[in-house]
C-alpha cells in the first residue's frame, strides 16, 4: 500500500462533497462498442469500452471496460468491479486477471476465454480510478499530484451517473458495488455517496444500490496491521517472539508514524523473512527468468505468476488500445498496472467500519470474502476488524461447500452481513479460485446463503 503522510482521519462524510452537473455525451454507446479485441476468441456478448468525463472544469476523465452478460442481460444486474491500491487498474487486475471474460497467453498478444469470468452472473463494468490509473487521465498537472478517498469517491459518483445516462437500460437495474484490497475504501465512501444523493429531497437521480461485496478489504488501519503480523507468526512467517515484540511496542492507530525502535526493530526483522515471498499469496511461486518457460499448475496456484507482464504487454500495444478506444489523448507513459504518476496520497480515513455499520442499519446487503493464502490482508485483519462492529453471529463458523468440497468457511452476522473465506485463493481471489469465485459472486447475488452441505448446490451451472 501506498505510504501516508498528512493524512485526513476525519470520518468520510458525503454531505461535504460538492458535484457539477451532469452533462450527457449523446450517442456515445454505439461509438463506444467494441468489434473485436486482438487475439480476442470468439464470443457472444457485447463489450465496450471509453471515456466519461467526470470533470469538464479540469479536464478529467475515467476509462470504463464494459461486458454484458453471457445470458439474459436484459435482466441481470450491474455490477461495478474497483481495484484498489489506491492507484492500481481495474483493467489489468479486474479485468485482465481476476474476473473479466479473457486472460492474456504468455506472448502477450492473444487471449483465451476465462470460463468463470463474473458476467457469467452479472454485467460488470471495470473503472480506472482516480485520474492517473491506467488509462485515465486529467488534463490539470495538479489533480495527479494530490489523489485521496474524497475525490475519488466524488468521481466514481460523477463517472457513474453520466456512464447510467449512456447506457439507460440499467438505469433502474439492481446494481451492486464489488472490488478488492484498498476498495475497501472506494466501494464503502462510493456506496455512502449514492445514499446520500438518493435520499435528497427531490432529487432526479436514483442508483438501485442493493449492496457491496468487499474482497480482502482494507478496512481499519489498527487492526489489518495488528491481523497482518498475527497470520505471518501463524503462518510460520516470523517467530512468537517477533510478533510478541511488535505487538507490544508497535502502536498502529498512528500508521507507522513515530514508532518506537524496539517497534521497528521486530517489524524490520519480519520484513527480512518475507522478503522473498509474494505476500499477496504466500505459497505461490514468484515470477523470473526461468518461470516464463516453466508451468505453474501447482497445488498452490493455478495462474502464471508472471501474468502481469503479459498484461502490461498486452494493454501497452497500439493495436489493443485503438481496439479498446483507450489512451486518446496519448498520455505520455505507458499503461500501468499501478500507478505511478499519483502524487502524495492525501486524506484516508483511518477506518470505513462506521460506512458499514451504516449500511447493515440501512438493510443493504454487505458481503466481506477473504481468499486464506493472502498475507496482505489476510483473514486474521478482516476478523479483528468485524470483531469492531460489534455484530452477533446468527450462523456458527461452519464450511462451505463447492463442487462436493470445502470452498472456504462463513459466517452470517445480524443485519445482512456475511464474512466468507475462500480456501486456496491468495489477495485476487478470483484469480487464484475462479470457479469458486464465481459460486461466490452468484450467491452474493441471489440474496443466497452459501451452502453449508455437501449436496446442496443452488446453482447448476455447466461452469460448476
Amino acid at each position: 500500500m501506498r505510504e501516508k503522510k498528512e493524512i485526513d482521519r476525519r470520518h468520510f462524510n458525503a454531505s461535504n462533497m460538492h458535484f457539477d452537473e451532469a452533462e450527457i455525451d449523446e450517442g456515445m454507446k454505439e461509438h463506444d462498442r467494441i468489434e473485436r479485441l486482438p487475439g480476442q476468441p470468439e464470443v457472444q456478448f457485447n463489450q465496450y469500452g471509453g471515456y466519461v468525463t467526470v470533470n469538464r472544469t479540469t479536464g478529467r476523465a475515467f476509462y470504463y471496460y464494459f461486458v454484458e452478460a453471457h445470458h439474459s442481460h436484459n435482466s441481470l444486474p450491474l455490477l461495478l468491479w474497483l481495484n484498489g491500491g489506491p492507484g492500481c487498474s481495474s483493467i489489468g487486475y479486474g479485468a485482465m486477471e481476476e474476473l473479466g471474460p479473457f486472460r492474456v497467453n504468455m506472448d502477450g498478444k492473444t487471449l483465451n476465454i476465462n470460463n468463470f469470468s463474473w458476467n457469467h452472473a452479472a454485467n460488470v463494468l471495470f473503472v480506472e480510478s482516480p485520474a492517473g490509473v491506467g488509462f485515465s487521465y486529467s488534463n490539470t498537472s495538479s489533480d495527479l499530484e494530490e489523489g485521496g478517498d474524497r475525490g475519488t469517491a466524488m468521481d466514481n459518483y460523477a463517472f457513474l451517473v453520466k456512464w447510467l445516462e449512456r447506457f439507460p437500460e440499467f438505469k433502474d437495474r439492481d446494481f451492486y458495488i464489488s472490488g478488492e484490497s484498498y476498495a475497501g475504501h472506494y466501494a464503502p465512501q462510493l456506496a455512502h455517496t449514492i445514499l446520500y444523493h438518493n435520499r435528497k429531497p427531490n432529487t432526479t437521480i436514483f442508483i438501485n444500490l442493493k449492496g457491496i461485496i468487499i474482497g480482502n478489504p482494507t478496512m481499519n488501519d489498527e487492526t489489518d496491521a495488528k491481523g497482518m503480523y498475527e497470520y505471518y507468526e501463524s503462518h510460520a512467517l516470523i517467530p512468537e517472539e517477533t510478533l510478541t515484540q511488535i505487538l507490544q511496542y508497535c502502536d498502529f492507530r498512528d500508521n507507522h508514524i513515530g514508532l518506537s525502535t524496539q517497534c521497528l526493530v521486530g517489524i524490520l526483522e519480519c520484513e527480512r523473512n518475507i522478503a522473498a515471498l509474494d505476500i499477496y499469496n504466500i505459497y505461490a511461486p514468484t515470477c523470473s527468468n526461468s518461470t516464463h518457460t516453466t508451468s505453474h499448475n501447482t497445488l498452490a496456484t493455478n495462474i502464471d505468476p508472471c501474468i502481469d507482464e503479459y498484461v502490461h504487454t498486452y494493454l501497452n500495444r497500439p493495436e489493443v488500445q485503438v481496439a479498446l478506444h483507450a489512451n486518446i489523448t496519448k498520455i505520455p507513459y505507458d499503461w500501468q498496472a499501478c500507478s505511478k504518476v499519483i502524487g502524495k496520497w492525501q486524506d484516508s480515513p483511518s477506518t470505513v467500519i462506521p460506512l458499514l455499520n451504516d449500511f447493515i442499519a440501512s438493510g443493504l446487503r454487505v458481503w466481506i470474502y477473504s481468499g486464506d493464502m493472502d498475507g496482505r490482508i489476510p483473514i486474521t485483519s478482516t476478523k479483528l476488524s468485524i470483531r469492531l462492529m460489534k455484530l452477533t453471529p446468527t450462523t456458527p463458523w461452519l464450511p462451505w461447500y463447492f463442487d462436493n468440497e470445502i470452498g472456504g468457511y462463513r459466517q452470517v452476522y445480524e443485519g445482512n452481513l456475511t464474512f466468507a473465506t475462500v480456501r486456496g485463493a491468495g489477495h485476487q481471489v478470483p484469480t487464484y479460485q475462479p470457479a469458486r469465485a464465481l459460486f461466490l459472486i452468484n450467491h452474493f447475488l441471489a440474496g443466497k446463503d452459501l451452502p453449508t452441505s455437501r449436496n446442496l448446490t443452488f446453482f447448476s451451472s455447466p461452469h460448476y
